[in-house]
C-alpha cells in the first residue's frame, strides 16, 4: 500500500511537472505485434493507460489518467526486431520486444554483428514470453532434431521468435537448408497448422494466445514439452531464454504442464525522447488507474507490475532511459 501511495503520488507530481503536454497533443506510436499474439492487446492497454488527449476529464473526475496532452497508440507490427529497428530510426516513439534481441540489437551483436542500435533505452521489464512449438493434436516429437524435413512456421520476418528459434534450430543442426520453413505470424501460422500445410510452428508470447485458443478449441492441437536438459541447452545457446512452463488447462485439450523456454519483454523507448516526458510515461504506466486495465484485460498483464518492472535490466546490458530512471529512484525501487 505504501508503494502504491508513493506511486500515486509521483504520478501526481508528473503531471503537474509537465503542463506544456496539456496545451498540444503529444502523439506517441507504440509498435506491437500480430493481432493474434500477445504483444497487440497489451500494448494497447499500456497506450490506454498512458495517454491523456487534451479536453479529456480530469483524473479524479473519472477520466484519463495518463500524461496530459499525450496521444498513446499502440501499432500492429512484426514485432521485436521491427519494433526496435523502428525505435533506433525515429520511426516509433516506443515497443515491445525481446529481451534477447534487445540486447543484441543494442550492442550489435550476433546476427546484428556490426549494427549496433544505440538509441534503445528501456522503460521496464514486463511479462515473460512463452515459446509455443505448436503441432496438430496427437503429434509428438522427441526434440527440435527431429524437425529435419519438416514444414515449419519460424515466425515472421522482423520478430524476435524467429531470430531465437533459427538459433535453437541449429543447435540441433536444424537449418533453413534441411527444413522447409514458413515465415508466417501467428494467425497465418494457426490456419496453416489446421489445414495441414505446416507440421509444426513456433511462437514465443505471454499465454494464453488468442490464435492458439481458437486453434485449440476448433481443429485441436498439441505443445512439444521440453526436456529439463534440452531446456538447460537452450539456455546455454540464448541465456536470455530461462525455464518455464504453460499451465495445463490453458489450452482445451492440453491438460498438462508444458515446459518450455521463456523470455522477457521489455517496454523500449528511443534514448531521443525528452526526459521529462519519460518520466510522466512511467509514472502513468504504475498509477491505479493503468493497474486496473492491465489486471482486467490480457491474462498476461496481471504479471506486469512495478515490482518486476528492473527484473534482469541490469544484467541486460541495455540502459534505462534516464526518465525512467529518475521515476524508479524516487519511488525507491532503485536505489
Amino acid at each position: 500500500m505504501k508503494l502504491l501511495k508513493s506511486l500515486a503520488g509521483i504520478a501526481v507530481m508528473a503531471a503537474l511537472a509537465t503542463p506544456a503536454f496539456a496545451q498540444n497533443p503529444t502523439f506517441f506510436r507504440i509498435g506491437t505485434g500480430g493481432a493474434g499474439g500477445t504483444y497487440f492487446p497489451i500494448g494497447g492497454t499500456i497506450a490506454n493507460g498512458i495517454s491523456a488527449p487534451p479536453g479529456a476529464r480530469a483524473c479524479d473526475q473519472g477520466g484519463q489518467c495518463g500524461v496530459p496532452g499525450l496521444i498513446a497508440i499502440a501499432q500492429s507490427t512484426t514485432a521485436s526486431v521491427f519494433n526496435n529497428a523502428a525505435v533506433q530510426n525515429g520511426e516509433l516513439e516506443a515497443g515491445l520486444a525481446a529481451a534477447d534481441v534487445t540486447r543484441s540489437m543494442y550492442l550489435g551483436e550476433g546476427k546484428f554483428d556490426g549494427k549496433p542500435h544505440p538509441n534503445l533505452r528501456i522503460v521496464a521489464n514486463l511479462f515473460p514470453e512463452d515459446l509455443h512449438l505448436v503441432m496438430p493434436a496427437g503429434a509428438t516429437i522427441g526434440d527440435l532434431g527431429d524437425l529435419e524435413d519438416k514444414r515449419v512456421g519460424i515466425a515472421q520476418a522482423g520478430s524476435g521468435t524467429q531470430v531465437a528459434v533459427l538459433q535453437m534450430l541449429e543447435a540441433w543442426g536444424v537449418t533453413r537448408d534441411n527444413m522447409d520453413e514458413a515465415e508466417l505470424n501467428n494467425s497465418q501460422s494457426a490456419e496453416r497448422l489446421a489445414d495441414g500445410q505446416l507440421d509444426a510452428y513456433f511462437y514465443a508470447a505471454g499465454w494464453p494466445v488468442a490464435a492458439m485458443v481458437q486453434l485449440a478449441s476448433t481443429k485441436g492441437m498439441s505443445l512439444h514439452s521440453f526436456s529439463e536438459a534440452d531446456l538447460a541447452k537452450i539456455n546455454e545457446v540464448i541465456p536470455a531464454y530461462i525455464p518455464s512452463s504453460i499451465p495445463g488447462g490453458v489450452y482445451e485439450g492440453i491438460d498438462t504442464d508444458t515446459l518450455t523456454p521463456a523470455v522477457s519483454a521489455m517496454l523500449v523507448v528511443s534514448s531521443e525522447l525528452s526526459d521529462d516526458l519519460v518520466y510522466g510515461i512511467t509514472a502513468a504506466l504504475w498509477n491505479d488507474n493503468t493497474r486496473k486495465l492491465l489486471d482486467n484485460g490480457h491474462a498476461k498483464g496481471k504479471l506486469i507490475t512495478a515490482d518486476t518492472a528492473l527484473a534482469g535490466v541490469e544484467a541486460l546490458g541495455v540502459p534505462l532511459h534516464p526518465g525512467a530512471e529518475r521515476f524508479y529512484r524516487e519511488a525507491g525501487l532503485l536505489k
